[in-house]
């Protein structure tokens, strides 16, 4: 059946492709770990449960580009560490996605979404710094990104918790960083088509913005070491704080 252009409503390209391409911007390096956009940014064009839906396949792309870029940066015995608290969150995340309403899924994803931006501007987890690794911290922190990745592809700040205090040099961390959520988002592959999360609809919205999150990772690649991100950082940490917001004020008001 051909696509009918007439019935695409215009807001919903634009936001659709500014929430990919900023993820991709992230995944490049460029601003940081601000993937965690993505989904608030889409749902407000469409439902979470299918705005997760339509970027898993979205970002399993961008981690093939990643792990092209980094095959040979890899922190292996910090992913030994995380990789089997992962699984074991979205095992948990699969278990209650099955039984959460919109309403509570808008409200985790808000929760997280804020929280990341408070531990921006009020950044809490530098007091761990120095800090050695240990097992029992790293399955734990895991445990919450595979959980957060699952629910709303949100599993970055709890990563960041336990890897950025360990100052590995960025290559390595971005090598680490692109094979962790590449296991994750492969893992998710299974659950999601379970749950209905990859029917056609959304694998169709997911192949049109592909071109966009390509370009995003190309083109983020190519500035990484171009220009200062400053400003495009803080804007987006606004952006998604003012999201946030919206999603745990629509998440209340369903509850009422």
């Amino acid at each position: 059946m051909p696509l009918d252009i007439t019935a695409i409503d215009p807001t919903v390209v634009i936001i659709s492709f500014l929430a990919v391409f900023m993820v991709a911007l992230s995944k490049s390096g460029l601003v940081g770990s601000l993937s965690f956009v993505g989904v608030p940014l889409l749902s407000i064009v469409m439902p979470v449960t299918e705005a997760v839906g339509v970027m898993l396949p979205v970002l399993i792309c961008m981690d093939i580009i990643g792990l092209m870029a980094y095959r040979r940066e890899i922190h292996w015995p910090n992913l030994k560490i995380l990789l089997p608290g992962a699984i074991t969150g979205i095992a948990i995340g699969w278990i209650f996605f099955a039984f959460i309403s919109e309403g509570m899924v808008r409200l985790m994803v808000g929760v997280v979404t804020l929280l990341f931006c408070l531990d921006e501007w009020l950044p809490l987890r530098k007091s761990l710094t120095g800090l050695p690794p240990s097992k029992p911290w790293g399955v734990f922190w895991g445990s919450i990104a595979g959980f957060t990745s699952f629910v709303s592809h949100t599993g970055g700040p709890p990563f960041q918790i336990f890897m950025l205090p360990q100052r590995l040099k960025p290559t390595l961390y971005a090598g680490t960083t692109v094979i962790f959520f590449a296991v994750v988002n492969a893992t998710k592959l299974i659950p999601y088509a379970f749950l209905g999360q990859l029917s056609s609809s959304n694998l169709t919205k997911s192949a049109m913005l592909v071109p966009v999150a390509v370009m995003g990772m190309l083109l983020g690649v190519f500035l990484v070491k171009r220009i200062s991100t400053e400003l495009f950082y803080r804007m987006a940490y606004i952006l998604a704080f003012i999201l946030a917001l919206k999603l745990l004020y629509d998440g209340i008001l369903s509850f009422l």
